[in-house]
């Protein structure tokens, strides 16, 4: 729809206040003023050889609708004109003065002066362009190819759209949108080419999201997340859109409809019965612009930024580094063991080294080899099909005896046998046949914390000595009912050897 380019004045007012801090009320209404179609009438009135004068002097037939540079200039002085005011008036009569002199002053201004000089010099930069596309095409592509994204950067570039719109009301085609789609395109080519060479994750995901958005025209992402970013990519994009702007210049390429955000998507824009080969060349001279800029950032490459690694996430490469180291280790072990009497874990929670537990007793092996769980959930569970030995009077601790002979004690939490079964509930009792699975006990893990108690929990093989080694599964979390330990017996130890 036109509608939003009919107008125009009045949205580059609104941001044109908030850039100049002044008041957007005032600043929207002398935009609508100018674009009134009673004035739109007496403009077509005077372009007739009518006479319409104000203030004695005769106005131009300036007409403001899609227009850019008027509400701009108009907004500027607009704010020169507010502070001069303000300094004079306060209080409610500046709330009631200032708004009202401001719009009878710029309205009139900008019909005689403001208006008429910047339709001037939007003519006279259209004038220059087009004489310079029929003089030196390739000479005027090369510049808009190559400097339009630099104007993109400058914020200058929504000044061109009424020479667009002139070339559109006069001619009925332009030229300019087709160069400029050359350099939207190779801005999308590079920042694709940036994807496919960094190694750095951030960036790969910037530069691939910032290139899709770059298919529908829209490069501010492309240029101030990646390329202009990274330097060397838009400067190898500006050179590819300006070959492929001069590419499309040899084929007289037009746009025969106005592009609201030229790209890929409006290169059928070029489409005309009249002109059979600006189609094809508008396509030839994107291609080469996009895969230009792709190529050459590719192989020439950029400064790849380093890749910053987080200190959790540098441990975490360590653990899996470790992780693997002892999987494999675990796995010649158990391959090599003459039997092997898997244990899964008691609990769900995360897996600590026994020699970290802050006991000294269970941490120096003293009452055998094992792993502690700091539980995250306050059940523990049969970790194999046996026999109960024995349930502690304080219900912190469960001794278990496996089918193959394991012994296995899960003492739950640090000297929490002071608690003296307080926060325990107990759902076994001595003697009693389990199975893998069977809820042992439970117990409430804030209220032993709270009453001062750590709740990691030692799982340990007592009787590990008649075994040639206890070994715990290589893992960092785990779940009930998940393997947690190996007792093995080594074909070649014996059943007397014995490691912690």
């Amino acid at each position: 729809s036109w509608t939003p380019f009919t107008f125009l004045p009045v949205f580059i007012a609104i941001t044109a206040a908030k850039h100049f801090k002044v008041n957007a009320y005032v600043a929207v209404f002398c935009a609508a003023a100018i674009m009134n179609p009673t004035w739109n009438s007496m403009a077509a009135q005077i372009t007739e050889g009518e006479t319409i004068r104000l203030f004695g002097i005769s106005l131009s037939p300036t007409t403001y609708t899609s227009t850019v540079i008027p509400p701009l200039l108009l907004v500027w002085l607009l704010s020169y004109l507010e502070r001069f005011l303000k300094k004079f008036l306060k209080g409610s009569a500046e709330n009631l003065l200032v708004p009202l002199i401001s719009a009878v002053v710029m309205v009139p201004l900008t019909l005689l002066i403001v208006g008429p000089l910047s339709a001037a010099g939007a003519n006279g930069i259209a004038n220059g362009y087009n004489w310079l596309v029929e003089v030196a095409p390739a000479v005027a592509a090369a510049i808009i190819g190559g400097f339009w994204q630099v104007a993109v950067i400058f914020g200058v570039h929504w000044g061109i759209t009424p020479v667009v719109l002139a070339n559109f009301d006069q001619y009925g085609y332009d030229s300019f949108q087709a160069f400029q789609t050359a350099a939207v395109i190779a801005q999308v080519g590079a920042a694709f080419g940036v994807f496919l060479k960094t190694k750095n994750k951030q960036l790969r995901g910037v530069s691939g999201s910032a290139a899709v958005t770059g298919i529908f025209g829209i490069t501010e992402p492309i240029i101030y997340g990646v390329t202009l970013r990274l330097k060397r990519p838009f400067i190898l994009a500006c050179i590819s859109g300006a070959v492929g702007a001069v590419v499309i210049s040899f084929f007289g390429s037009r746009y025969y409809a106005f592009a609201g955000l030229p790209g890929m998507l409006t290169i059928v824009n070029a489409q005309s019965p009249d002109n059979p080969s600006s189609l094809l060349g508008q396509a030839i001279g994107s291609a080469v612009a996009f895969f230009g800029a792709l190529a050459l950032v590719y192989f020439i490459g950029f400064n790849d930024p380093v890749e910053e690694v987080s200190e959790e996430e540098r441990q975490a490469e360590i653990v899996e580094e470790l992780s693997e180291s002892a999987v494999a280790a675990y796995d010649a072990v158990i391959d090599a063991a003459e039997s092997a009497t898997m244990m899964s874990s008691p609990l769900s929670g995360r897996v600590i080294p026994l020699t970290s537990v802050d006991d000294p007793v269970f941490a120096s092996g003293a009452m055998g080899s094992g792993v502690a769980v700091d539980p995250s959930v306050g059940k523990v569970y049969a970790p194999f099909d046996g026999t109960v030995a024995t349930v502690l009077p304080s219900k912190h601790a469960v001794g278990l005896i496996s089918k193959d002979g394991v012994e296995l004690l899960i003492h739950v939490g640090i000297d929490t046998v002071q608690l003296k079964g307080a926060h325990f509930s107990c759902h076994v009792d001595a003697k009693q046949q389990v199975s893998k699975g069977d809820l042992l006990l439970e117990f409430d893990i804030n209220a032993i914390k709270k009453a001062g108690y750590s709740v990691v929990t030692p799982v340990i093989v007592t009787n590990s000595k008649k075994f040639s080694d206890v070994l715990t599964v290589p893992r960092t979390e785990v779940k009930h009912g998940e393997d947690l330990l190996t007792a093995v017996t080594l074909a070649s130890a014996g059943h007397e050897t014995a490691s912690n």
